[in-house]
């Protein structure tokens, strides 16, 4: 910093402490400066603001805890913007859009979401584009400073070599499925029942009798947007399902609704509601065809057919579902499931043919039921689930693997391991980062908030 900077800075500091002085001899202190980071100031008032939002979730002492983070946090936005580390707001707006849409369910509707937050809607986007702007700066900066660690074969059999076994992750239940999957038949009388009923409800909307939103909060059968009156957040046409996306992205006037458009989840019309860049917001309403019981009994007597014929060996489960199976998704893959998770330590998107049977139940409550109980090799009885779609289906399954709770091995779960040393290294490597920025950066603390045992020993000097 230049020293004209630092002295005005230093100079207004000054005045801030008096005023300060002056005010709590008064009995009456509106705010004071309690940290110092380098140009940065920290206020009570930010700690108290932090503390009544995080409440109990706050760990230890929150008037160490937070101005601590605080710091930490400007220490890494100052690296941010001296590596000229950005995001862009086609990053931020999907958090901001989903803690939007959260809050909204919460409260039970926008109008209340404002009453209770005092805040109008414009007022809590700017305020969550704020939070996310800075909480990704932070994650980019923290990739940036880990980018180059790399692991070994021999670095993670070394790291695991004296642990005793109980210092071991452990490893939950974890069980790999194959699944034949048949959708029961839809009558075409019952399809045109529910594109009769989307043009009713559009013809509704053209007439002014009652308004898109309204309809979808009282009729969509997509739960994640119905509260919100059909809305959903600015997503790209890889985002959306095909068929969705052509209508979609097709409509150029918002007080419009769309043709009916079809998708894997069912039937939809869709209504415009802005358009950013390569991305679409818009509302719609979903109609799903109602499958018959009848229907149902019949494609269950098909699958207890084939169930039966691969218990016998005339037909091998792959064999199966590759003339047999109506899921697009695992027939190209002899039926079984595929994982998809972000993982916890490093973000990052991946795919694994395992399920830890919480997440199978995630999936679908139905098929971990049934598999809870089977051995591996064997073939269940046809079963009903509800797909990841939001569609009535029937079943059979096949346990391919049950591979049971267990402390983790190099040999089973080196993967899992080797994340572990790399994330050990991470942090080593951001400790030693903080404790450099604290030798080198200018700290003040109030000595009222010393008194502290921080995560981070060295901010007094």
């Amino acid at each position: 910093m230049k020293i004209r900077g630092r002295y005005q800075y230093l100079t207004c500091l000054f005045f801030y402490s008096i005023l300060s002085f002056a005010q709590s001899n008064q009995g009456n202190v509106i705010d004071e400066v309690v940290w110092v980071i380098g140009d940065e100031a920290i206020l009570r008032s930010d700690v108290e603001k932090r503390r009544l939002e995080f409440g109990s979730s706050v760990t230890g002492n929150p008037y160490c805890s937070i101005p601590e983070q605080l710091a930490i946090q400007k220490l890494f936005l100052h690296q941010a913007a001296i590596d000229s580390i950005e995001v862009t707001d086609v990053e931020i707006n999907p958090y901001v859009e989903q803690e939007i849409n959260e809050r909204i369910l919460y409260a039970g509707s926008k109008e209340k979401l404002e009453e209770y937050s005092g805040m109008t809607m414009a007022q809590l986007r700017e305020n969550y584009y704020d939070q996310y702007r800075t909480s990704l700066t932070m994650r980019k900066m923290r990739e940036k400073l880990t980018e180059d660690i790399k692991v070994t074969p021999a670095e993670v059999r070394r790291y695991f070599k004296d642990l005793p076994e109980d210092s071991l992750p452990l490893i939950p239940t974890q069980v790999e499925v194959q699944l034949l999957v048949q959708q029961p038949r839809i009558h075409q009388e019952e399809i045109d029942r529910v594109k009769n009923t989307l043009r009713e409800y559009t013809e509704r909307v053209h007439a002014g009798t009652t308004s898109f939103s309204t309809l979808a909060r009282l009729y969509s059968e997509d739960p994640g947007s119905a509260r919100q009156g059909g809305e959903m957040p600015y997503m790209g046409r890889g985002e959306l399902d095909p068929g969705f996306a052509n209508v979609a992205f097709s409509l150029t006037d918002p007080s419009k609704v769309s043709k009916i458009a079809q998708s894997e989840f069912g039937y939809h019309i869709i209504q415009l509601i802005d358009k950013r860049g390569d991305k679409v917001k818009c509302r719609h309403i979903l109609k799903r065809p109602e499958v018959l019981q009848q229907d149902i009994d019949t494609a269950l007597v098909h699958l207890d057919s084939i169930a039966e014929q691969i218990r016998r060996e005339k037909v091998t489960f792959e064999e199966a579902v590759m003339y047999a199976s109506d899921d697009k998704d695992t027939r190209n893959n002899r039926g079984i499931l595929s994982n998809t998770k972000i993982d916890e330590h490093t973000s990052e998107r991946i795919t694994t043919t395992r399920f830890e049977m919480s997440e199978l139940s995630t999936f679908s409550p139905e098929l971990a039921r049934v598999v809870s109980t089977m051995q591996i090799g064997e073939i269940s009885k046809p079963f009903m689930m509800v797909n990841a779609k939001g569609k009535t289906v029937c079943a059979i399954a096949k346990l391919k693997n049950r591979i049971n709770s267990h402390r983790a091995s190099l040999s089973e779960d080196y993967q899992i391991l080797k994340t572990v040393v790399e994330e050990d290294k991470k942090e080593k490597t951001i400790l030693d980062w903080i404790k450099e920025k604290q030798r080198t950066t200018y700290i003040r603390i109030n000595p009222d908030w010393r008194d502290c045992e921080f995560q981070y020993p060295g901010w007094i000097k």
